[in-house]
């Protein structure tokens, strides 16, 4: 959905320049101590840009530097903070295109989305609710504002993460996971300080029903002002926080609206003290470490891997899904 732009400029540049980066080394064990962690820098949204005609989003990453490694196993994060949509028989969103190698994960904040794929996923995801469609071995999907919220309009607001696949999984077979907000783990905080939903992982031993095919964390965060919430992951884990609502401090940095917060793979402790009522996006993943050859909507381990992902492309190997 928000990661690409049109499928007409999927193959508009050549392979030379494709995004390659190369494994990093292995880290540490976890320290025990949970020291915080350090962080790496707090970003400013990015100008927003439509993706398709139904999606105006913020691109994280494109803004970090060498964001590939510090952000692995993620691969994009683009956010659509709330806007309004009017009313409109026309429907918004994007078209027919393909995926191979990687997860796509939706959350839905506010507003409603419509999702059908070539491997016979599909469903439509509302407040609270997410969906995880493991594209791997190759899918054909599409994603339209959902047929009421067009007619009625209203507020939307929703975050679209990409997360890389193993090598010894990017050609599984394709799977979709609709998670509905009933299915989320929650953790009350402590001191009445507001709650985390689980989508992935666990905190505070609430788990979150997604199935990953490499260890993920993904938690949205509610505190209330004043309030405290802590997150402790090993320190060999990719961490960062997007401040979606509210003002924070995060170990000892404030941050606000808009921000992403990443951290450095030192330490373990992650602080956020409200200073607003707050609602934050926090991830966690373990690296996959593996070369990382990205074409557009492809993401393999070599060049030869993306060609011939545009050969089964070409070849109708993705499956078959009407506009």
């Amino acid at each position: 959905m928000f990661g690409l732009q049109t499928v007409r400029s999927l193959f508009a540049m050549s392979l030379n320049d494709s995004v390659t980066a190369l494994p990093v080394e292995a880290s540490a064990a976890p320290v025990l101590s949970r020291q915080a962690r350090e962080i790496e820098g707090i970003y400013a949204a990015p100008n927003l840009h439509w993706v398709g005609d139904g999606f105006r989003v913020a691109g994280y990453f494109s803004v970090i530097p060498d964001a590939a490694r510090k952000l692995d196993p993620f691969l994009l994060l683009d956010y659509h903070p709330e806007y309004v949509y009017s009313p409109t028989a026309q429907r918004r969103g994007v078209g027919v295109h393909p995926h191979r190698g990687f997860e796509t994960v939706t959350l839905a904040f506010q507003g409603s989305v419509a999702h059908h794929d070539s491997a016979g996923g599909g469903g439509v995801i509302g407040p609270g609710d997410v969906q995880w469609m493991t594209a791997a071995s190759g899918i054909l999907h599409k994603e339209y504002h959902e047929e009421k919220f067009s007619r009625d309009g209203g507020a939307f607001q929703m975050a679209q993460l990409w997360v890389n696949l193993p090598r010894a999984h990017k050609l599984s077979p394709p799977r979709y996971q609709p998670l509905s907000a009933e299915q989320m783990g929650v953790a009350e905080l402590p001191n009445g300080s507001g709650y985390v939903r689980v989508v992935a992982g666990e905190y505070l031993n609430a788990r979150g029903p997604a199935r990953t095919f490499s260890p993920i964390g993904l938690f949205d965060a509610h505190v209330n002002a004043g309030g405290r919430a802590e997150f402790s992951f090993p320190e060999r884990d990719t961490a960062a926080v997007l401040v979606m609502q509210g003002e924070v401090t995060i170990n000892a940095s404030s941050a606000k609206a808009g921000d992403f917060v990443l951290f450095r793979r030192q330490g373990e402790l992650i602080t956020i003290e409200a200073k607003s009522d707050a609602q934050l996006l926090v991830l966690n993943g373990e690296p996959i470490n593996e070369p990382i050859v990205q074409y557009g909507p492809f993401v393999m381990n070599t060049p030869a891997e993306i060609r011939q992902a545009m050969v089964d492309f070409a070849n109708g190997k993705f499956g078959h899904l009407e506009d």
